[in-house]
């Protein structure tokens, strides 16, 4: 995985050609300061949620032996599908990408919150093979293998069969295997948002579908009349029933997730050999709480489940932290609890009760023979910087849509040669994205760079897609060299400017205080002192709420001819 990005960084700077405006960012700090992350949590047996901050959709979990592996949506970025691996579900480190070739995941022209949509990880044990099944609403739904997630993925194998999207994969005990997925009912649909679960046999063999699909579940269950979204289906064998659990309600503030049950003796593929729980939904943050709590978390659902060698369960979910009503500029992040089984039917979080944000494992590993220091914090208070003066950008950075041979890394930092493109398009554009992971943050960069003319701009972007984004920079304003903030909420309206004093090669600092909802923007001219260009600016248009999609804020060092 790691070499495909360095040969992507090694061509753009091959096209860096001499005397090619550039613009030259010689480092990035990221601080996060949280106060819901301000408690004391024992790192031997305690975590807290989330336990990835911050736009981390949609997770799925497998194990291997004493080994978890967990990924995320990450729909129009690149390289795509973050994976992550823990020995001891305390502590999370960044393994790479499952998606880091442009042959396994083609974006082109799709907008920010397309691409890649609820990927699934599952271990079969009976070839020792590790199958990630996900759909990219561009191409239709695929999946990946390996023997080894370390060393790479394969190219993708397409299932024209399979329709719809949320596809998961199971594996019985006698080597058969499934497909479950979320699809348009057989007839009709009643009413806006009812959706079908369907199931598909799989030849492990044949890498293909067997046969015709089966609806097993349709709208959802019976918590409410008339259901809406069952979705992000995953499928398992526990004991003398199978389980199929699936989110309901919509991804917003309604979300929930359910389960029901078939005995291993009936046929999976029968809708009549399933029965509800009936003390659904097993995990919901929807109602009975309230609305005031502290460390407040909504629309938790989307969950997959996982066992540990020693017999408990866990289960991860999506969730999200406002920071009023529904808003929130970090998305969606993922949260773990263990689950409680009782007359063999699961619970994730008992009704009525919030997300904690400090949990205590229900059994502690033994860490003798694992050092569980990750060099990368997933959640909690932290702050990094970045020289970009390593061989490769970080695995925190994307590209948006496809890579391109926009940058190159060295001793004076990152260097971006502008393109065309800008971030209300939906073309190749030079700029490299990181994650808005905290409620409460800091963001910071010093670049060089010489405008020639209005059209040409460097500096920061905030994305949450092309109608809703900031950009704020150093560019032409009336031929002189200024410093711009511009906010797009459907329409872009200049929000500040101030003249820069100094001559064309004297750096600029720029920085970015988020504080929930609102956020300050400085800059500073060389080692100069700290100016405010805007305070309190309404950053409501970053939350997903007031925007629509499903992506998190992400902060990005961008450089563009087409300046808008």
């Amino acid at each position: 995985m790691k070499r495909i990005l360095t040969s992507l960084l090694l061509t753009g700077a091959a096209c860096l050609t001499v005397g090619a405006q550039t613009a030259q960012f010689r480092y990035f700090i990221y601080s996060g300061n949280d106060e819901r992350f301000q408690k004391t949590v024992d790192p031997a047996r305690e975590y807290m949620n989330p336990i990835i901050a911050g736009f981390a959709p949609d997770p799925s979990i497998c194990r291997r032996g004493d080994t978890y592996y967990l990924v995320n949506s990450s729909f129009t970025f690149f390289p795509g599908v973050p994976i992550y691996t823990s020995r001891d579900l305390l502590h999370w480190q960044q393994l790479g990408y499952v998606l880091d070739r442009e042959s396994q995941l083609p974006l082109k022209g799709q907008r920010v919150s397309g691409g890649i949509y609820a990927p699934a990880i599952t271990y079969n044990e009976k070839d020792k093979t590790f199958y990630m099944i996900t759909t990219n609403v561009g191409r239709g739904n695929f999946f990946v293998k390996t023997k080894d997630p370390a060393q790479g993925w394969s190219e993708p194998v397409y299932l024209p069969k399979v329709g719809g999207i949320d596809p998961s994969f199971f594996f019985d005990k006698d080597g058969r295997g499934y497909i479950v997925n979320n699809d348009a009912p057989a007839t009709e649909p009643r009413y806006n948002g009812e959706r079908s679960i369907w199931i598909h046999e799989f030849d492990v063999k044949g890498d293909s579908i067997v046969g015709e699909q089966r609806e097993i579940l349709r709208s959802g269950t019976h918590v409410q009349p008339n259901p809406i979204w069952i979705e992000g289906p995953h499928m398992y064998r526990i004991g003398k029933y199978y389980y199929l659990m699936c989110a309901e309600g919509g991804t917003g503030d309604w979300h929930s997730e359910v389960i029901l049950r078939a005995s291993v003796k009936s046929d999976p593929t029968d809708p009549s050999s399933w029965e509800e729980c009936p003390h659904n939904p097993i995990l919901t943050q929807r109602q009975g709480l309230d609305p005031k709590r502290k460390d407040i978390v909504t629309s938790a659902g989307h969950a997959d489940l996982v066992q540990t060698p020693k017999g408990d369960w866990y289960a991860v979910f999506l969730g999200c932290r406002p920071y009023e009503a529904d808003f929130y500029n970090t998305g969606r992040d993922t949260y773990m609890l263990p689950v409680m089984w009782e007359d063999g039917w699961p619970t994730i979080l008992e009704k009525g009760k919030p997300v904690p944000t400090v949990v205590p494992l229900t059994s502690v590993p033994n860490l003798s023979s694992y050092a569980a220091t990750p060099s990368q914090p997933t959640t909690g208070n932290f702050t990094y910087t970045d020289r970009f003066d390593g061989p490769r950008l970080d695995l925190r950075w994307n590209f948006l849509r496809q890579p391109t041979d926009c940058c190159q890394l060295g001793s004076d930092g990152l260097t971006l040669r502008p393109m065309a493109g800008n971030i209300l398009k939906r073309d190749p554009m030079s700029a490299i994205f990181c994650r808005q992971q905290h409620t409460d943050f800091t963001a910071e960069t010093e670049l060089t760079f010489a405008p020639q003319s209005d059209k040409q701009l460097a500096g920061f972007a905030l994305l949450q897609n092309e109608e809703y984004n900031f950009v704020f920079g150093t560019t032409l304003l009336q031929g002189r060299r200024a410093v711009v903030l511009k906010r797009t909420e459907k329409q872009t309206m200049l929000i500040g400017s101030a003249w820069l004093t100094g001559s064309s090669d004297q750096s600029l600092r720029l920085k970015i205080e988020g504080h929930g909802r609102y956020y300050d923007f400085l800059f500073a001219e060389g080692s100069g002192p700290w100016q405010m260009l805007a305070r309190g600016v309404d950053a409501v248009n970053l939350s997903t709420h007031q925007s629509g999609g499903f992506i998190g804020a992400c902060i990005g060092l961008y450089a563009t001819t087409d300046n808008q």
